[in-house]
């Protein structure tokens, strides 16, 4: 299989374990927050299995596919996971919709928005300079 269809693939299977985890109630605080960071609704739920079978459907796809869903979800995932980091409230959940601005402590905000800054990054990353120069395929 080739690199940007197996990385894509496992970004798949990322997505849907980060969903489950979610559902395992040991793994949540008092507060229902997942490590006592993260609290991952029915919202965020679909978003991340609605990444997942897009991530899924790119890998069986073609390689194209799969470079497409690593820039896009990168370029969207780094984004929203930055957005975060500066502000408290990132865009994909609508979190600066319905919160605005959080003054939250640094650390935290590294903590929860870290997932997405690193899997956002390698996402980016792996569309981009695994591409480079090999825009088409060989004849």
């Amino acid at each position: 299989m080739q690199k940007h269809r197996a990385l894509t693939l496992a970004f798949a299977v990322f997505l849907i374990t980060v969903t489950v985890l979610g559902w395992i109630p040991a793994l949540a605080d008092a507060n229902g927050k997942l490590f006592g960071v993260f609290r991952l609704t029915w919202y965020n739920d679909i978003l991340h299995l609605a990444s997942a079978s897009w991530a899924l459907a790119a890998a069986f796809l073609s390689r194209s596919a799969s470079i497409f869903f690593l820039r896009i979800f990168g370029a969207l995932y780094l984004s929203d996971g930055l957005m975060g980091l500066a502000i408290g409230s990132g865009y994909l959940d609508l979190g600066v919709v319905f919160h605005g601005i959080q003054d939250l402590p640094f650390g935290f905000k590294l903590l929860a928005n870290g997932p997405h800054i690193i899997a956002g990054s390698i996402a980016l990353a792996a569309g981009f300079l695994w591409s480079a120069g090999r825009e088409q395929p060989p004849a």
